[in-house]
């Protein structure tokens, strides 16, 4: 373990005598000493300090000891600092000395310390900071943590000493600390100057807490690596100083503005609905929409299959917030409303942060919300998406349907909610509020006064709290200001909710209608913790603080959206008091009440110290400078206002309650409230004498900068303002918040740079990164220690001390964790472990966030004629103070950049980007008892002015204004270089660019450069004679910040592009102007529009000193070069980047799709490319109707360009249309931003012609797996005695052995080597799949037919293949993770156990290989369906948008969007310009022009094909389209296809497909084209309407010249086998053998070779495969196609040229609109081929049309039913008995029911009735699903079809004669999958039902025939299923033909008929025959008791007779008769 131990032994020749104290520092982290006490001159510490280190320790580094007096009461005052390079210590690793102290203003003092450092490096270890290490502060000392005493001098307050500095080391700047002077409160008004600094030694100086971090020692460029902030981007932001905070560069507001959303929901089916024989409909309801399925009769269990789509245009959190309800209601027709069976709910935002924001085929719980005691009443699966903009749902290809039925394991809940979830009683308590704005006009209180003669309140509050979609209220108080109602409002919501926010709004309640004063919500995520500890939702009771439209009272607000919670608020409105609780219901006892509706109860008063002690809060600001204020406003004066809460609100502020004003009491809470409520103005003059609130600054009269900005000219007087405001003192809340937003702010500032240095390719991304972690478990742990310390506060609630817990819990967690991610970043884990800090990142801002307010947001006005134009909101907690630093608000008593905007709606779009002013601005807030330091933070060298009416107190008062008479004069120069990427402002989709650049009051522009996105302005902007007021040591550090805001010059207003800011690089006079500082380099600046990127900005700015010579001493400027624009200087040598030669080669192929221009064709397009100031034009077109390709292929410009790649400037394409008269007219154009991907590197000659001999970057000729490392090693198969070494055997057998994940092992016969080889998923997949089925019991299936199969086969076979391997992908992902946590649990225990897991691994998989390898050669091969590939996502994703050497670029024009991101650039298209580029420094290696063949014309683009026209046919295959959207008002569509290419169009009207969301097309189309004209290929799905025109549904693009010319050959998929007749017959008209043979001559690939055997020989690899063929007639002959298409398959294994040709493939390719972009309307799945007609002509198309549909009978048999309870009793005997029939019926065919006769008064539940059902149908074996056409309604058309799973109904009923007839017991069998029946009626039982998922099954398609006993069920009164009877049923299923051969009646009818069955008499009736029916009733009822008392009779009788006779008998015996 590394470690840095300083053994601090004593200090000497101290003066004076007290207590002394000692603080180490190293790397940003301090340790105190104890405490000496009354020492004289020696103070002998003898203290080890230790760091563990976790980096080497570098000879820059610098530890610093500050000795100081300790004090009680005062501030520690310092008596001197030692600070010391350890570059001595860095290579000895020991150091002992004394040296002497310097003091604060850098001179020498007597004291000395002695100290004894050691070093203990330790190689290839990685330190860990202990917990314990940290900070380890003795109690004794802890008097440093909480010192809140009210000293005169406590916290730090840098002062105004500067220190010069020691140099170290030459080029360091100078090592420089905040100065230490302080604001003694006895030199009021006098301004204190450096000099005076000098004499006072002895003043007490200031212990700064902060870890000697802030940057204060910038060893620029020495610091260790892992701290210096590279970012370039975040180059103004990163914050340097104390001074400054940093600006925030977004400025529009995106919360309120809408979007579009579509939410869509799939009803599929429901399952186990609670109640008896129900008629369903499920109403699926988003917000107040409501849709309806379809009625489904007499079932539980209905199967809908139904889609509904809902759009929506509100802002996300409108969006988030609805409640998505699905209920089921029990028959509801026209007339009827049907009763609710049970209601699912859940909000918007749930779905949308699932992942793909979507359920899939998930099951909701239904439960009944009038009744909480009733458990589940059934489950509805349903799939839910919501998609916004931009976002595509993949659709999942789930796994079989099995796995959905097991309903447990896919409920519709987010993942961690528990499936049992319970019901909770939420108890919102709305106490009272404060502060309420007039909702009335002043007019009406007049006369109201007038009237009653009395003043009211003008607001009639009440609160309403939402939650789940239910609304309770509280009542009305009438007339108040200040209402308190005291009453709790109560919502019953099943917990864990579904709905995560609760909104609370207090409302106005009106006649006419009511409108909201403001809203608050509260986000239960927050107020509540699931963890193991985790807490319920609690809250409060706590002030809740709303904010909105401004306060003045108009009758039509223009920003009423703010009071509802849209967008942020502009201005205090109210503060409501509330509180929240959850508690989980016991259902069980019997007095809760079952409904859900809201209730609203009183509660008791809470007292007012439950919310804190009231504390008299100060705000203090000071307005540095007021500058970019908007012209509009600058003709009148303009003061500022700034409020917190409606203190300091002088327009609109506070509105006195009528009430008569309290009399003062004694007791101080009815003080303290009424304080609250008045505005601190008059009365507050009596009470505190010494402090009147000034909230506004004077007016003043702005003066003008340029043409469109004003400021106001300050000066050195600076305007202040300050206010008193008393509000419950939850500082704590805030100092928690501000510590993990610091934290926070620093890892956010980190991440930002790894990804710079990752984007820029810097070196060493790892160790920032590493230092990133380090800083974050620093923090974590330093915020552990903090926060423990505030226990016991008043006013704290459960939340408070819950969230406090957590927080410190997951903060601990996290420290730790970034430590053990710290350990595992390495080169190739960066990327990773970045995101794993990301997440942190997202963790801490939440955990940030507190949910209970205390102190409100101030605001800042700028007020122009007592309107309010513009304002800047500034959470409280920002300029919070404390004395704790990392406590601190990040604005707390520094300077910032604040930029006024404007309010609500007016800040949307163009007027929100538009700065209405700048302010720099300087603030304060904190407790008035705290308030000597407010100054502390200010530039220095200033004079207070203090208000003239001010009496005595003279000496506490803050100022009105400051006067600074220091100030420094400075030159800025902006050296503005280039900007990129600007967003396109005018019509002509470019600009004409010149940027402004503002410096505090001044301003410049450069010049405007015409028609370009990316302008060079290469210009230097001189900033003469700059004031800055302040001292200049502390403007070295903060400098303030430079806007640069770039325009399109128009004819009037320059339009507005965007906006970044900069910080210069500062030279002070005395300073050298040169490195490393200078001169600046370069930098991009990220320019914002809005909230939208608008480009970059390549600049460096510097601020030069003037110093006493004046200019002259500033380094020279070169004078103007270029005299025709005037002066302009150019950007100076340093600083413009060292540019070398390059050629850039340009392919110019042709146009596409040229829009007119004006209305006029573009007839003669030429191509014009630009690149820094260089370029090169196409050819003309002459006719681009005839031929829009370039008549000259290659050309090429050469070009001086920056060495560094990032700085390249962009390359521009433009387009223009040569016109008549010499005229051109820009028709397009493109700007590539980045070159990089066009840079040519060589071949590498060396590399065994592998990946490496990769040609450009984006690759001709590269190989297409990201050029991966050699697949299998030459090395191996050298080895391989039997062949030619260098040569690689492939070995390619039809049944290759699989591994593990995708590669092969196969032991080969001639050699012992084993070759690896990468196999397609597939063919791995289908293996796995074989091994299944070996494992399980033999295959029932008889082997398919090869007659059977066609392209559905081959189709769904790969479907299945698909989902394998997507759950394979799953799988491997799950064993990835887990692997990887395992290495980490590894790393911690250590290496050596990987390392052994990996050897065991490792044979493991070797012996699995060979054992598969014996296993499979015995068992005989079965045959299988061949297969193609399936993507779910477009062709050219997976291939790269086959752009391996033709490039597309779109030409733009017209004005860029303004929407988010420029999402709708696509309308912004006018054509595509298709080529390539090329470029590469000169000169280049001779070696290349030197290749065979080379043709110097073609320069880099070598073997490209000609690009005349060409004649192709194109054949398009349509196999089906999902999830359309609907299209018409019944939620479905009526579907048909149009494909358009180029002129001809194929409309498939007639075939439309009618009421189909999901439509299976299976068609294809032939159409001939000409390439290039006609190359873009749109598929369409067109609605079929009776009446009025068809609407289009989506359609989708394909380019097919870049698929027809790719390397990737698309044009014609290779299939896996060759055949040629049967479903798999070869497509193509050149056979695999001709392929090969062009192939290889195209790549000059020596080969193929065909040798016997079964091999073939191409470059250096050897394929083995079969090489016979059999044809239609099953004759055999030799053929060398297998071979070739086996390498064709493995093309991508040839060297240099191979890559991975197309397949025969299905695509999947969503369907757009343009009315909806970027919204998914469905997806088709299709293929095209193209075929060039000067080859012979293909074959027919392959018939995909769908299968239709085989007819089928199921003859099913009742025989017998048993045990079938019983229902009525009988009329005379009361005997229990039932009327027994049986219904059935197949799903979806319930009009064709069928009945059984009745078996009359069965007594025993036995019924005999040999009675048959018939029911034909038409099924589909491959998608398992019955086809059921019939018309919807007596209105529809046509017929629509349904596809609906077979399930057989068997349902057995009691007939009834005048009732209707009861229902039994029902059973619904699967068809596919059922349980075999019991064989006697004893062993059926109901576990055949409930265990379905354990019996074995079987399907009636493959039996044919079953009989057996299979139980009816039913669900009681408890939900519980029972046995309720049993049939004895046979099922028959024959094919339509058998059906006809061999027919059978209906019920027992001719022909086949069955016998009437043998039923008891009893069914007769008993009055017919009295004597029967006594006997049945006898026998059967007592025939058991009648038997007994027989027997017993008997016996007695038998007993009767022994005892009669004995006695005789025994006189026999005696008497010996």
């Amino acid at each position: 373990m590394m470690a840095l131990m300083v053994h601090l032994k004593a200090v000497d020749h101290l003066r004076g005598k007290g207590d002394r104290i000692a603080k180490v520092s190293f790397r940003g982290l301090s340790f105190y000493s104890r405490v000496v006490e009354n020492c004289e001159d020696v103070a002998n510490f003898n203290e080890t300090f230790r760091w563990p280190i976790a980096s080497r320790l570098d000879g820059n580094e610098m530890l610093e000891i500050q000795v100081y007096n300790y004090s009680k009461v005062f501030s520690n005052r310092l008596v001197g600092t030692f600070s010391m390079v350890l570059q001595k210590v860095a290579e000895e690793g020991h150091v002992e000395l004394t040296d002497t102290l310097i003091d604060d203003n850098n001179f020498l003092i007597k004291t000395s310390v002695t100290i004894e450092i050691r070093y203990q490096p330790m190689d290839n270890t990685v330190g860990v900071w202990s917990d314990g290490e940290l900070l380890d502060v003795p109690d004794d000392r802890d008097g440093f943590f909480t010192f809140e005493s009210d000293s005169l001098l406590s916290g730090h307050s840098p002062g105004s000493g500067s220190s010069p500095g020691r140099t170290l080391q030459g080029s360091i700047p100078t090592f420089r600390k905040a100065g230490k002077g302080v604001f003694s409160a006895m030199k009021l008004g006098k301004i204190k100057s450096s000099r005076d600094d000098h004499k006072r030694g002895d003043e007490p100086a200031v212990l700064d807490m902060d870890d000697l971090d802030r940057k204060a020692i910038r060893l620029a460029g020495t610091l260790e690596p892992d701290t210096i902030s590279l970012a370039s981007v975040t180059a103004v932001t990163t914050n340097v100083s104390n001074k400054r905070s940093k600006p925030d560069i977004k400025m529009e507001p995106s919360s309120g503005r809408p979007v579009d959303y579509q939410i869509s929901i799939t009803i599929i089916e429901a399952r186990q609905l609670i109640g008896l024989n129900m008629d369903p409909v499920v109403c699926v309801e988003v917000g107040d929409d409501k849709k309806y399925t379809s009625m489904k009769e007499s079932t539980n269990c209905p199967y809908y299959n139904e889609y509904f789509v809902f759009d929506f245009h509100v802002p996300p959190d409108v969006m988030f917030d609805k409640i998505i309800k699905l209920s089921v209601i029990h028959s509801k027709n026209l007339l009827r409303s049907g009763t609710l069976v049970g209601t699912f709910k859940m909000d918007v935002g749930t779905v949308y942060s699932q992942p793909e924001h979507q359920f899939y085929h998930k099951w909701a719980i239904l439960s009944d919300p009038n009744d909480i005691t009733a458990g589940c009443k059934g489950y509805i699966k349903c799939d839910i998406a919501v998609v916004g903009k931009g976002d595509n749902i993949k659709t999942p290809h789930k796994a079989n349907e099995t796995d959905e039925d097991d309903i447990e394991g896919n409920l519709l809940l987010p993942e961690g909610i528990p499936a049992e979830r319970q019901w909770a009683r939420f108890y919102v308590k709305i106490y009272r509020a404060e502060g309420l704005p007039k909702m009335n006009t002043s007019l009406m209180a007049n006369v109201k006064k007038a009237i009653i003669g009395e003043n009211r309140d003008l607001v009639d509050p009440y609160v309403q709290v939402q939650y789940a979609g239910q609304k309770g209220k509280t009542s009305v108080q009438k007339s108040s200001y200040e209402p308190i109602w005291n009453e709790q409002v109560i919502f019953t919501e099943l917990f864990p909710p579904l709905c995560k926010r609760l909104k609370v709004q207090i409302r106005d309640s009106d006649k006419v209608n009511d409108v909201a004063i403001g809203t608050h919500f509260i986000d239960l995520r927050k107020i509540s913790n699931d963890g193991d500890k985790g807490f319920l939702p609690t809250f409060g009771p706590a002030w809740v603080n709303m904010y909105g439209s401004t306060r003045q009272y108009t009758l039509m607000d223009e920003h009423q959206d703010l009071n509802d919670g849209l967008g942020e608020g502009v201005s205090f409105r109210a503060r409501l008091l509330l509180s929240i609780a959850v508690e989980i219901l016991d259902i069980s006892s019997p007095e809760i009440l079952s409904s859900t509706d809201v209730q609203v109860e009183m509660v008791s008063n809470i007292s007012e110290s439950a919310t804190g002690k009231m504390e008299e809060f100060f705000v203090f600001g000071s307005f540095l400078e007021a500058t970019m204020i908007d012209r509009k406003i600058g003709d009148k004066p303009i003061s500022f206002e700034i409020t917190i809460g409606n203190y300091g609100n002088q327009i609109d502020g506070v509105n006195k309650p009528s009430s008569v004003r309290r009399k003062k009491k004694d007791t101080e809470n009815e003080e303290e409230e009424s304080e609250l409520i008045q505005n601190s103005s008059e009365d507050e003059a009596e009470e505190d004498a010494d402090l009147v609130s000034v909230s506004t600054t004077p007016p003043m009269k702005p003066v003008i900068t340029d043409r469109n900005y004003f400021h106001l000219p300050y000066f050195e007087k600076k305007p202040c303002i300050y206010i008193k405001s008393w509000w419950q003192d939850q500082r704590r809340r805030l100092y928690n918040s501000n510590m993990m937003d610091k934290i926070a702010d620093k890892l956010e500032e980190g991440l930002n740079d790894v990804q710079e240095v990752i984007k820029t390719e810097k070196a060493f991304p790892e160790r920032r990164l590493r230092g990133v972690l380090e800083e974050l478990s620093v923090g974590c742990s330093r915020f552990v220690t903090l926060a423990n310390k505030d226990i016991g506060q008043s006013g704290r609630t459960k939340l408070d001390r819950e969230r406090l817990k957590s927080c410190m819990r997951e903060m601990d967690s996290m420290g730790q964790q970034a430590k053990q991610i710290r350990t595992q970043v390495k080169k190739n884990t960066v990327r990773d472990k970045l995101k794993l800090a990301q997440n942190f990142l997202q963790k801490l801002r939440f955990l940030a966030d507190e949910p209970q307010h205390s102190i409100p947001d101030v605001f800042v006005w700028m007020m122009s004629n007592h309107k309010r134009i513009a304002y800047a909101r500034i959470p409280s907690k920002d300029i919070l103070y404390s004395m704790v630093d990392e406590e601190t608000g990040k604005d707390c008593s520094k300077v910032k950049a604040v930029f006024l905007k404007l309010p609500g709606k007016k800040g949307f779009g163009p007027a929100g980007w538009t700065v209405q002013a700048k302010l720099e601005l300087y603030l304060w807030l904190g407790l008035n008892k705290q308030r000597k330091d407010f100054l502390s933070g200010l530039p220095n060298g200033f004079e207070e002015m203090k208000s003239a009416k001010a009496g005595l107190s003279l000496h506490t008062m803050p100022p009105v204004s400051l006067v600074y008479n220091m100030k420094q004069v400075f030159q800025l120069r902006a050296h503005m270089y280039q900007a990129r990427s600007l967003f396109a402002a005018d019509s002509s989709g470019l600009s004409d660019p010149f940027a402004r650049v503002f410096f505090s009051t001044h301003s410049q522009v450069t010049e405007v450069l015409s028609e370009t996105l990316c302008p060079t302005w290469d210009q230097l902007l001189v900033f003469d004679d700059v004031e800055l007021f302040g001292e200049a040591s502390e403007l070295r550090d903060d400098p303030p910040i430079i806007v640069v805001e770039i325009y399109d010059q128009d004819t009037g207003k320059a339009e507005f592009i965007g906006r970044t800011f900069a910080k210069p690089t500062i030279k002070m006079c005395e300073e050298h102007y040169g490195p490393p500082r200078f001169p600046p380099q370069l930098e991009y600046y990220q320019v914002y529009r809005g909230n939208c990127t608008a480009g970059e900005l390549l600049a460096a700015f510097e601020l030069l000193q003037i110093g006493q010579g004046g200019r002259a001493d500033l380094p020279p400027l070169e004078g103007p070069t270029d005299s025709e624009h005037g002066p302009i200087i150019a950007v100076p040598l340093g600083i413009r980047p060292v540019l070398s030669r390059y050629r850039i080669e340009v392919l110019f192929w042709g146009l596409r799709d040229l829009k007119r221009i004006n209305l006029a064709q573009v007839d003669r397009p030429r191509v014009d490319i630009e690149c820094a100031g260089k370029g090169v034009q196409s050819a003309l077109i002459q006719n681009y109707k005839k031929n829009p390709n370039f008549s000259t292929l290659v050309k090429w410009f050469e070009v001086d360009l920056p060495e560094n790649e990032l700085l390249h400037p962009p390359l521009n394409i433009r387009v223009v249309d040569c016109r008549a008269f010499g005229r051109y007219i820009l028709v397009g154009s493109h700007a590539v931003t980045t070159l990089r991907r066009f840079i040519y590197s060589t071949p590498d000659k060396t590399s065994n012609n592998w990946a490496t001999a990769a040609k450009l970057m984006n690759g001709y000729m590269v190989l297409t797996n990201g050029g991966s490392q050699p697949r299998s090693s030459p090395s191996l198969s050298s080895r391989t005695p039997s062949h030619p070494t260098g040569d690689i055997i492939v070995n390619m057998d039809t049944e290759p052995l699989v591994r593990k994940m995708d590669t092969v092992v196969k032991l080969d016969a001639t050699s012992d080597a084993v070759v690896k080889v990468d196999m397609t998923e597939e063919e791995s997949d289908k293996k796995k799949k074989k091994k299944k089925k070996k494992k399980g019991e033999v295959e029932e299936e008889e082997e398919t037919d090869e007659r059977m199969l066609d392209w559905w086969s081959k189709y769904f076979a790969s479907i299945e293949t698909l989902k394998e391997k997507l759950r394979a992908q799953e799988a491997a992902q799950a064993e990835a993770e887990e692997r990887e946590d395992l290495e980490i649990a590894a790393e911690a225990a250590g290496s050596k156990t990987k390392e052994k897991s990996k050897d065991k691994k490792s044979s493991k998989d070797k012996k699995k290989g060979h054992q598969a390898a014996d296993g499979t050669d015995n068992e005989p091969v079965k045959s299988r369906v061949d297969e193609l590939v399936v993507y779910n996502k477009e062709l050219e994703s997976e291939y790269g948008t086959f752009e391996d050497w033709l490039h597309t670029f779109n030409l733009y024009r017209g004005k860029a969007g303004d929407d988010d991101e420029h999402a709708l650039d696509d309308d912004r298209i006018v054509g595509r310009f298709k080529g390539s580029l090329c470029m590469y420094k000169l000169p280049l290696s001779e070696e290349i022009t030197r290749e065979a063949g080379f043709d110097p014309n073609m320069g880099m683009f070598q073997s490209i094909p000609h690009n005349d026209p060409i004649n192709v046919l194109v054949r398009v295959y349509v196999v089906r389209a999902t999830d359309l959207h609907p299209a018409d008002i019944n939620g479905k569509a009526d579907p048909y296809i149009v494909i358009k290419l180029g002129k001809s169009e194929v409309k498939d009207k007639e075939n439309y497909i009618s009421k189909q969301l999901n439509p299976v097309f299976g068609k294809s189309f032939d159409i001939e084209a000409t390439f290039p004209m006609e190359s873009m290929l749109t598929v369409s799905v067109y609605d079929w309407d009776l009446v009025g025109t068809d609407d289009l549904i989506g359609e989708t693009k394909i380019d097919l010249e870049n698929r027809f010319y790719s390397k990737y050959r698309a044009t014609c998929g290779i299939s896996a086998n060759y055949s040629v007749h049967g479903y798999n017959v070869w497509r193509d008209p050149m056979k695999p053998s001709q392929i090969l043979a062009k192939l290889c001559k195209d790549g000059k690939i020596d080969g193929p070779h065909y040798g016997p055997g079964g091999k073939v020989k191409v470059a250096n690899r050897i394929f083995l495969g079969a090489t016979e063929l059999e044809d239609e007639n099953g004759l055999k002959k030799q053929t060398e196609e297998h071979l070739a298409l086996t390498v064709l398959n493995h093309w991508e294994e040839i060297p240099r040229v191979g890559c991975k040709l197309v397949r025969e493939h299905v695509e999947t390719r969503p369907l757009l609109n343009p009315d909806k972009p970027g919204i998914e309307q469905g997806r088709v799945e299709m293929w095209v081929d193209m075929f060039p007609m000067d080859m012979p002509a293909p074959g027919p198309a392959i018939d995909i049309s769908p299968r239709k549909p085989k007819s089928f009978e199921l003859r099913v048999v009742i025989w017998n039913t048993d045990d079938v309870i019983l229902e009525d009793d009988a009329f005379m005997t009361g005997e229990k008995m039932s009327d027994i029939y049986v219904r059935g019926w197949l799903k979806g065919q319930q009009e064709d029911k069928q009945d059984t006769d009745v078996h009359y008064h069965s007594l025993t539940g036995e019924g005999n009735f040999n009675w048959r059902f018939v029911f034909p149908f038409d099924y589909l074996m491959a998608e398992e699903k019955i086809v059921i056409s019939k018309k919807e309604s007596m209105f529809s058309w046509d017929e629509t079809e349904y596809k609906i799973p077979p399930r057989l109904t068997l349902q057995v009923w009691d007939a009834d004669h005048f009732s209707a007839d009861d229902f039994l017991g029902a059973i619904e069998l699967d068809l596919n999958r059922f349980p075999r029946g019991a064989k006697t009626a004893k062993q059926c039982s109901l576990n055949m039902i409930r265990n379905e998922h354990e019996l074995p099954t079987i399907s009636i398609f493959k039996q044919k025939r079953v009989k057996g006993w299979w139980p009816f069920a039913a669900r009681d009164e408890n939900d519980d299923l029972e046995l309720t009877g049993k049939v004895e049923a046979e099922l028959h299923l024959v094919t339509a033909e058998e059906a006809e051969k061999s027919p059978v009646g209906l019920g027992r009818n001719e022909p086949d008929p069955l016998e009437k069955p043998n039923r008891p008499d009893t069914t007769f009736l008993w009055f017919l025959s009295p004597l029967k029916a006594i006997r049945y009733l006898v026998c059967n009822r007592y025939k058991w008791l009648i038997i007994k008392i027989v027997l017993a009779l008997l016996l007695l009788i038998m007993l009767g007779l022994f005892l009669y006779s004995m006695p005789g008998y025994l006189v026999k015996k005696l008497l010996g008769a």
